[in-house]
């Protein structure tokens, strides 16, 4: 998937402009985007705060790590099945 050229404090800043009663067509001329793209931005980041941004991508990389930490816990409880079935 391309990187976008915009960052997303970038992104919630354009989709204010908007709010606040720019026109999508001359905010996309502005911008060099697409208004497909814009409206992309919108359905993803409408309502969103630069704040309230980062606490849900600390929460995404909090819940990333107790997927993994699960995961480990899961493969060794099985592990330890394995093993004490073995022995009986």
């Amino acid at each position: 998937m391309k990187k976008s050229k915009f960052t997303e404090s970038q992104i919630i800043g354009i989709l204010k402009e908007q709010e606040q009663g720019k026109k999508v067509s001359d905010l996309c001329r502005e911008y060099g985007i697409s208004q497909p793209t814009f409206y992309q931005w919108k359905s993803k980041y409408s309502g969103l705060d630069v704040n309230q941004l980062k606490r849900v991508k600390e929460l995404e990389a909090e819940v990333s790590q107790y997927k993994k930490l699960v995961a480990e816990l899961t493969l060794d409880n099985r592990i330890l099945k394995d093993l004490n079935s073995k022995k009986f």
